[in-house]
């Protein structure tokens, strides 16, 4: 007779195997989440945005400029048109005129009175005045027989003739050329409207400088008049003949450079046109990618155009 196992304990074996089973046969997958489409980029917020550090970079960009990087600039200018004009006067080849090339060195004016120490460059236009002080060309040369008149920035760019106005009767200023060194003696300073000094004997040499001044709290960057400095040398050299008669408007004190505008304007659009591939771009590839990229030309751009900008405001301040 067969023995049975009783319902209970067949039943607790059952389930035993059952458990093992389960354990061996492998769990079905979990079927992946559905993966969320990207939000879309508002064009709006791209286009925006995107203009608005543009413009903050250019605003920055002429600030520092204004503030830091056009003494830097004016620094490194002096640097080589003074071993250009070194190079010159020990070759006996500096320029004495009556025509020179606009921002060729001309001269090397000093003065330990107000810390003066400069190379004076041909031409008074805002984009030669850049370098450093500029000669008015319908002027004869600093030191020869007659007026020469000097135009310096006040403020920007190194500001050389921002002490102007604390040079007074009987300081001196040496002034160096191709025809050798020369020593004036300051007759004073005065302002539109005052007296001209006594004309000169003959013979003679003047020096003028001229910048810029104004008054206010912002005065050293809203000038609204011209300080003279007038000093006289007993003997000058011989000046040669054939100088122009008269110079353009832009070359004279407080002048500005109309004809940077073509150029400011085809910067404008560089700008433009950057700006708008900044917007497709961030439409495609993430932001962070994209102002790596475009940074380094924006900052390009602005520097050029700070130039320009630079050619606009007056020449002396």
């Amino acid at each position: 007779m067969t023995a049975t196992l009783p319902d209970t304990a067949v039943k607790r074996e059952g389930r035993a195997q059952k458990a093992r089973r389960a354990k061996r046969a492998p769990r079905p997958p979990r079927a992946p989440r559905p993966v969320r489409p990207p939000r879309p980029a508002d064009d709006t917020a791209i286009a925006l945005s995107s203009s608005l550090t543009m413009l903050s970079i250019v605003c920055l960009w002429v600030a520092a400029q204004l503030l830091l990087l056009g003494n830097l600039s004016h620094d490194r200018s002096q640097a080589l048109l003074y071993d250009e004009l070194r190079t010159q006067l020990a070759s006996a080849t500096a320029p004495i005129g009556p025509v020179v090339p606009a921002g060729a060195p001309v001269a090397l004016m000093t003065s330990t009175r107000i810390g003066l120490d400069e190379v004076i460059v041909e031409g008074t236009a805002s984009g030669d005045t850049l370098a450093g002080p500029g000669h008015l060309r319908n002027t004869v040369l600093p030191g020869q027989v007659g007026t020469s008149v000097v135009m310096g920035r006040a403020t920007t760019y190194g500001g050389p003739f921002g002490n102007l106005g604390a040079l007074g009767k009987g300081d001196v200023i040496t002034v160096v050329t191709a025809q050798g060194t020369q020593e004036f003696t300051v007759l004073g300073l005065r302002r539109p409207g005052d007296p001209l000094p006594q004309p000169l004997v003959e013979g003679a040499a003047r020096l003028t400088l001229v910048t810029a001044e104004g008054g206010g709290r912002f005065a050293s960057l809203t000038p609204d008049s011209v300080l003279y400095a007038d000093a006289d040398a007993e003997e000058g050299f011989a000046a040669p003949s054939g100088r122009p008669a008269v110079v353009p408007d832009s070359e004279k004190p407080l002048a500005t450079d109309d004809g940077a505008l073509p150029l400011l304007a085809l910067n404008l659009t560089l700008l433009l046109a950057l700006t708008l591939g900044v917007v497709a771009a961030r439409q495609r590839w993430s932001t962070p990618l994209v102002w790596v990229v475009a940074s380094p030309v924006a900052i390009a751009l602005s520097w050029a155009t700070t130039d320009v900008v630079m050619r606009l405001l007056p020449n002396v301040i």
